[in-house]
């Protein structure tokens, strides 16, 4: 499993990925999830890819090598970011039909997913999302973020967030609020974090930054996350309808002594 995420915000996009890929309890390793391409002054573009290795990291290479090939369209060339989210979607649908039988011959689950993003010069930043068979649908000014992967524990921070308005500090921070609800509810999420920030009309990608376990600035992110959930749980109203006093001590119960001077017989 994995946890990858994209925003894409009016002041550029946002890119975040885990490295961590298991086969079980005790085959657990790293890979990174994040592919960059630059051409400073024309392109920009990052994939982020999530599902069985073996299927993405073939679908990226065959993307490469059609790079190489300056005579047909490819993701050096391309003069859109639609059509490099076809021609992603095309090496990963080749792929799929050429490993398919044999992987499902052995029970391996075989889908992968792909967010790809970035811009090239003439057009905006945009973002898409590539699903398993190849297809894929863009984002827009009311649906700015993809995930893939384990997503469920990460969305609702991003949901209550980020909009297209929100600048790249503060999405920064939110992704890694949500990376840390992730990884504390599911392990096969794990450190480090990949992070690319793109700054729109720049047609370049200074701001990388890869987060080791014990990150300082993440630790952070995470305690202080935890401290404010906290503070914030105990100004909750009570539910008053449920008990009548559900903060008060338990009552204390009265001691032999205290029965006999009450006239009760202790029992």
């Amino acid at each position: 499993m994995t946890y990858c995420v994209a925003l894409k915000l009016n002041a550029g996009l946002v890119f975040a990925s885990d490295s961590r890929t298991n086969a079980g309890i005790d085959q657990i390793s790293s890979f990174k999830k994040m592919r960059t391409f630059v051409n400073r002054g024309d392109r920009v573009i990052v994939i982020l890819s999530s599902g069985n290795l073996s299927i993405t990291q073939n679908a990226i290479n065959q993307l490469e090598t059609q790079g190489r090939s300056p005579e047909q369209q490819n993701i050096w060339n391309a003069t859109s970011m639609f059509d490099v989210a076809s021609l992603l979607g095309g090496c990963l649908r080749h792929v799929q039909n050429t490993d398919r039988p044999f992987l499902m011959a052995g029970n391996i689950d075989v889908s992968a997913n792909f967010i790809v993003g970035g811009q090239i010069a003439g057009e905006p930043p945009r973002l898409f999302l590539v699903y398993s068979e190849g297809n894929f649908i863009e984002a827009t000014e009311n649906t700015p973020f993809f995930q893939i992967g384990e997503i469920k524990y990460g969305k609702p921070i991003i949901d209550r967030i980020i909009n297209s308005e929100t600048t790249l500090n503060r999405a920064i921070k939110c992704l890694l609020v949500s990376f840390d609800s992730t990884m504390r509810s599911n392990v096969s999420v794990g450190m480090p974090i990949d992070m690319a920030c793109y700054m729109t009309d720049s047609l370049s990608l200074d701001n990388i930054k890869q987060m080791q376990e014990g990150d300082p600035y993440f630790t952070s992110i995470s305690s202080k996350w935890s401290e404010g959930l906290n503070s914030v749980f105990t100004q909750l109203p009570n539910p008053e309808w449920a008990c009548q006093t559900p903060d008060a001590e338990p009552a204390q119960t009265p001691s032999d002594g205290q029965l006999q001077n009450q006239g009760i017989p202790p029992i």
